[in-house]
């Protein structure tokens, strides 16, 4: 434990702090090699051997055998587990044992590999190492939206090892597969790394277009291994399967050496300030993560904070910045923020000063999670539940990639679900990783992807159950509504347009907003669409590389948000309204005197204001109302009803009715990530004493996406664990009344009125116990604290 205490000593404030909740220890792990594999050929193990690769790790053996052997494998181990090694194997032998038989000829002979990375970042990683093997056969180069027009053409046509992006595969590659014809005949490898990160509506595109892909290969007679790179989840083999849509071959024990690492659960104090409906504010995760970080980086520890928005990493870079400079004036330049919507050249220019060391401190999105080779760092901060704990052990394998005892700290936001897991370290470390949740079936991703199919080559009757069950049914849809053309070898796009267009691949519901600097004319960077209207509208405040700006104009029809420079003492939040209409229940369990349902729903949503708020107390500075256009959302929800009997039964009257299914709404909304795979904001939700459709009290979340993601409908499945998790998610907050950590929404168009804490245990105990949950028990009299 000494090594422990000393570790969290860093942090700043001793090795017993009050905010210090729990401690776990993740201890070191010894290596297993084994030797390299007969069918490698010897230059490529003399290449890695120069780079002091002596000998592989076991599960890089079997993976890369199994490859080898042309089963589509997916390996899933740890971070710093060297499974770029297993890919990469029977890649490169394959490609350079080719290149070495190739003839003298115009035509370019050989094999060849497709990566695919879900950010640039990464792609760019991977090419730093495939290059600094040396192997002359290989010929790898990048091909996204930054490379140089002048390089495609020679890329598709020479190079064999080419690393891209979903992006590019489905803007670029795909539909001018004609120009890629000499690379698809000789495709032997596709690579997919990071494919846990593909889940939800991202995942069920990436798992339509993996079956595009798939198909095109086989047009030019090629029929490549799939190769998968994951962090640990639950059952790979399944979700890789169904990503690519073919039997795969897991391999998930991990052989490779680690440091111990400690790992810290903290939780902000509460302060005197006091929020809505009285409730006393805890000290803010920015606040406190940016103190943190300035603490280590003091100390000369190498610190990576991880923090879900793109404004959080640009406030906790700054607020550490301002206070490294009391330390000395050399520290803040050693301190940076890195996150998406950056222009390539600022990218590479933080990814190389984060290699060197120059960097002591970054504060980051998930952009930095996805594998890339930072070795030598101390520390990781995560700011907030990163969303999975597939996400959370990445980010925390982040240090001790050298080989030395790390540090990690998980600092507990105003969340329902960061409140329950910083009391409940067990549901971390002792249950399953979970499963990666995404549904290619989806219409509103399978329709689109189908019409882009069709543009690439006609699609024909035999080629439907590559798609699924739903294509036939969406291809006659599609046909009626005249997006394609019906003919007897089978289905055409038939429009000038371009058929990809229709695809939102990233699911962010329309192109991106431009978010331009007034003054100079700039593009300071890029915005989802969705996120406009919340982070962009006219008053909100805009970080970009630790520089504040103020949203002047927010124009929907030119795509653009005008900012001027400006330097307020406070953040914004948007605040919204929401309607939902059941369309088609789909499935129904019943629990008595309450009902469980999932089905399609219709979600009408408003952002009708704005808060100001201060950076390190959350205090609430001001209310501006906003006039944005209401959004309408055709989705999936889950939904609880009960019987206002049985709830009065219980021991609440109908005027606490309102308050209580408010409060459990937007608790169930904050813990629903526990059991599905989803962000707080992939989803939302609603709750009414009597709505029109169910005709009882009713508390509906639903995914925020088109056609559903899949995580509402695993809220479902996993009804009870998550209800109970709920419930004691509440009772462990300290607070009163109720406050962000428990029951208060930053959303809430309602302003958090009314909500009853108490009842809501009330009420989630009634359900439970209806429900038949081992978790049910008498409610006590009054909630905790």
């Amino acid at each position: 434990m000494a090594v422990a205490e000393s570790l969290i000593s860093l942090l700043g404030s001793g090795p017993d702090p009050e905010q210090l909740v729990q401690v776990r220890e993740l201890p070191s792990r010894a290596a297993v090699h084994e030797p390299w594999p007969d069918w490698v050929h010897p230059d490529v193990v003399a290449a890695y051997a120069a780079l002091g690769v002596q000998r592989p790790w076991r599960h890089q053996v079997r993976a890369a055998g199994a490859a080898h052997a042309g089963r589509h494998t997916i390996i899933a181990t740890g971070t710093a587990s060297g499974k770029s090694l297993a890919y990469q194997l029977p890649a490169l032998d394959e490609i350079h044992r080719s290149g070495l038989e190739q003839t003298a000829s115009l035509e370019p002979a050989g094999s060849a590999a497709l990566y695919l990375a879900p950010t640039k970042a990464l792609a760019a990683d991977q090419l730093a190492a495939l290059k600094a093997l040396k192997l002359p056969t290989v010929r790898a180069e990048t091909y996204d939206g930054d490379t140089d027009p002048g390089a495609r053409r020679w890329i598709r046509d020479h190079a064999n090892f080419v690393l891209a992006n979903p992006d590019m595969l489905h803007f670029g590659i795909l539909p001018n597969h004609p120009w890629w014809a000499r690379f698809f005949r000789r495709l032997k490898f596709v690579i997919v790394d990071e494919a846990h990160s593909y889940r939800g509506v991202f995942g069920s595109h990436v798992a339509n277009l993996m079956r595009r892909l798939r198909r095109i290969c086989a047009s030019y007679g090629a029929d490549p291994v799939f190769i998968g790179a994951s962090a640990t989840s639950s059952a790979p083999g399944a979700s890789f399967g169904r990503l690519i849509g073919a039997d795969v071959t897991a391999v998930t024990e991990d052989c490779s050496p680690h440091g111990s690492t400690t790992v810290a659960f903290w939780e902000p104090q509460l302060t005197e300030l006091r929020g809505e409906n009285g409730a006393r504010e805890r000290r803010t995760v920015i606040a406190e993560t940016a103190d943190l970080m300035a603490h280590l980086v003091a100390s000369q520890v190498r610190t990576i904070a991880f923090i879900k928005s793109r404004r959080g990493a640009e406030n906790i870079s700054s607020i550490a910045k301002r206070l490294l400079d009391e330390v000395h004036p050399s520290l803040p330049g050693r301190v940076a923020a890195y996150r998406s919507g950056y222009l390539p050249e600022e990218r590479r220019e933080l990814e190389r000063r984060l290699r060197s060391g120059a960097l002591l401190g970054v504060a980051s999105t998930s952009a930095l999670e996805l594998g890339i080779d930072i070795s030598g760092l101390d520390a990781v901060l995560v700011a907030g539940w990163p969303g999975t704990r597939a996400s959370l052990f990445q980010q925390i394998g982040r240090a001790g990639r050298a080989g030395q005892d790390a540090l990690a700290a998980f600092i507990a936001s105003d969340d329902p679900l960061d409140t329950y897991l910083v009391h409940h370290p067990e549901a971390v470390f002792d249950v399953p990783v979970e499963a990666t949740v995404f549904d290619p079936s989806n219409p509103y991703v399978l329709g689109p992807h189908l019409c882009a199919a069709a543009q690439e080559l006609p699609l024909v009757p035999d080629e439907l159950e590559l798609f699924g069950p739903a294509a036939a049914g969406l291809l006659r849809e599609l046909t009626d509504r005249g997006y394609l053309r019906r003919r007897t070898a089978g289905w055409y796009w038939t429009h000038p347009e371009s058929a990809a267009a229709m695809v939102d691949l990233r699911a962010s519901g329309g192109g991106p907003v431009s978010i331009v600097d007034a003054e100079s004319g700039a593009l300071l960077g890029t915005m989802d669409s969705p996120q406009s209207h919340y982070q962009a509208h006219a008053g909100a405040v805009y970080v970009h590389q630790g520089e504040t700006y103020v949203v002047e104009e927010l124009n929907e029809q030119d795509r653009c948000a005008l900012v001027t420079r400006s330097n307020p003492d406070y953040y914004t939040q948007a605040r919204d309204i929401t309607q939902i209409e059941v369309l088609q229940p789909l499935r129904g369990e019943d629990w008595g005197q309450a009902q469980a349902e999932f089905g399609e729903v219709k979600v009408t949503t408003k952002v009708v204001s704005y808060q100001r708020k201060a950076f390190v107390s959350n205090e609430i500075l001001g209310e501006e109302p906003l006039e944005l256009e209401a959004r309408e959302l055709f989705t999936k929800a889950v939904w609880f009803t009960i019987d206002e009997r049985r709830l009065a039964g219980a021991g609440l009257i109908a005027a606490r009715v309102p308050g209580a299914l408010h409060a459990a709404e937007h608790a169930a909304i904050g813990l629903l990530p526990l059991v599905a795979s989803s962000d707080r904001w992939d989803i939302g939700g609603v709750s009414t004493a009597l709505h029109p459709d169910t005709g009882t009290p009713t508390i509906f979340v639903y995914d925020g996406h088109p056609g559903g993601a899949g995580f509402a409908e695993r809220g479902f499945e996993a009804a009870r664990i998550w209800l109970a998790a709920t419930r004691d998610a509440i009772l462990a907050c300290e607070c009163e009344a109720g406050c962000p950590s428990c029951v208060q929404s930053p959303k809430c168009g309602n302003k958090n009125n009314p909500l009853d804490k108490d009842g809501a245990v009330v009420l989630l105990n009634a359900l439970l116990a209806d429900a038949g949950s081992p978790e049910a028990r008498e409610a006590p009299e009054a909630a905790d604290g």
